[in-house]
């Protein structure tokens, strides 16, 4: 037989990685736990009694991180962003009218699946680095006629929170909207209350928060949504994968839809476990004051944070770079001297720095802003980085003695 195409001259994987891992400080994915790992690498039949009850308990784990009773929590074969468009994919009918809350690049690829469904998004843009304010969606959801909002908690382009999120959703939920929100940046590291707040759809990745793998995410609908937009639907939806009462089939009825990321699945167990271990109130506490700490790290550099404190994200963390440096160069620097990475941005001349899961960690910390402020100073910044790193030292034993105080 003769190959019209030959084998191509390939070069092994040991050659193209680092021989020291780099250590991963971005937006996104983050570390994984010894334990995550370890799950990552065992494949199992994804039908049966074994993977059963690992799918029992995955939902009734992610019940918990949510705090939701619903029973329809459910995993997807896919990034987050395969979450989002099932969860509009289902909630959202041709014709539907959607208020879509952007305050970003991640908000505005909500608006965009709402139009490829044949939703009809309006969008309510959120100008100067700010969270969405409960007076501003209110006056937009009076003019009425609306099915659902959508918007996100955090919003990893640019580092703004929407803390008004569950004073909005219950507000959309008064005017009889569905609520759809995307946490996949701060899912277990802030408070969320899907029940309390009255919100219909929860996405979140696992790369994130949750320190398990990327392309295994999860997501979960309140029984209201799904009693009135998937349950009784005249129609199917424009997605078979993502279809929720085919995925239901497996999630909820120990059937067949298709065969489900096992690997991943046993990663996403493993990282919810060790959430549920640790607990929420002490996880977000973690996150907080690590958060905080290098935030605090960061301006004694001498450097800008984005976003004023009030509307600031914790999970990811945007600094100004200086007009006089690049960003790239910055970024560079840090993975070929320093092996840690951190995050660019979306046309914003801003760097990315992660708080989230396994890179709240001290040592964590303390090795990524060192890195940074010394690639700021190789960039051309000028900075004080001892006061830098003084600072975070002080403020994570400020945080260690309130909280050995509190018992």
């Amino acid at each position: 037989m003769l190959e019209a195409i030959h084998v191509p001259d390939i070069v092994p994987l040991e050659h193209i990685l680092p021989d020291e891992p780099l250590l991963m400080m971005g937006a996104g994915p983050v570390p994984i736990p010894p334990a995550v790992a370890a799950a990552n690498s065992i494949v199992i039949n994804h039908l049966g009694d074994t993977m059963n009850q690992v799918i029992a308990q995955v939902k009734e784990m992610g019940r918990y991180v949510f705090q939701t009773r619903s029973s329809h929590v459910m995993g997807v074969g896919g990034p987050g962003s395969a979450a989002m468009e099932m969860a509009i994919a289902n909630l959202v009918h041709p014709g539907d009218k959607v208020l879509c809350i952007c305050n970003g690049y991640f908000s505005k690829r909500m608006a965009e699946m709402v139009s490829r469904v044949r939703g009809e998004p309006t969008l309510l843009h959120i100008a100067n680095n700010e969270g969405a304010s409960v007076a501003l969606v209110q006056r937009e959801l009076a003019r009425g006629g609306y099915a659902a909002i959508t918007l996100v908690q955090g919003e990893t382009s640019n580092t703004v929170c929407n803390h008004s999120l569950g004073s909005i959703a219950r507000m959309a939920h008064e005017h009889g909207c569905l609520v759809i929100v995307d946490a996949v940046c701060t899912l277990s590291t802030m408070a969320l209350e899907m029940d309390a707040w009255k919100v219909d759809a929860v996405i979140t990745g696992g790369q994130k928060g949750l320190s398990s793998i990327p392309g295994v995410s999860l997501l979960a609908f309140s029984e209201h949504a799904w009693a009135t937009k998937i349950a009784t639907r005249s129609h199917q939806p424009f997605h078979w994968c993502l279809d929720a009462q085919l995925a239901d089939q497996f999630w909820n009825q120990k059937s067949y839809h298709y065969t489900a990321p096992v690997s991943g699945i046993l990663a996403l167990h493993e990282a919810l476990r060790l959430v549920c271990a640790e607990t929420l109130p002490r996880r977000f506490a973690r996150h907080q004051q690590c958060s905080e700490a290098l935030q605090a790290g960061i301006e004694a550099l001498g450097l800008d944070l984005l976003v004023p404190k009030q509307h600031r994200l914790n999970s990811v963390i945007g600094i100004v770079t200086p007009a006089h440096v690049s960003s790239d160069v910055v970024r560079a620097h840090m993975s070929r001297v320093h092996k840690v990475e951190i995050s660019g941005a979306f046309g914003l001349n801003i760097l990315r720095i992660g708080q989230m899961g396994e890179q709240s960690r001290a040592h964590n910390l303390f090795r990524t802003l060192h890195a940074f402020g010394s690639s700021m100073q190789a960039g051309g910044a000028s900075l004080d980085l001892p006061a830098g790193m003084a600072e975070l030292e002080r403020s994570l034993s400020r945080h260690a003695v309130a909280q050995a105080a509190q018992g």
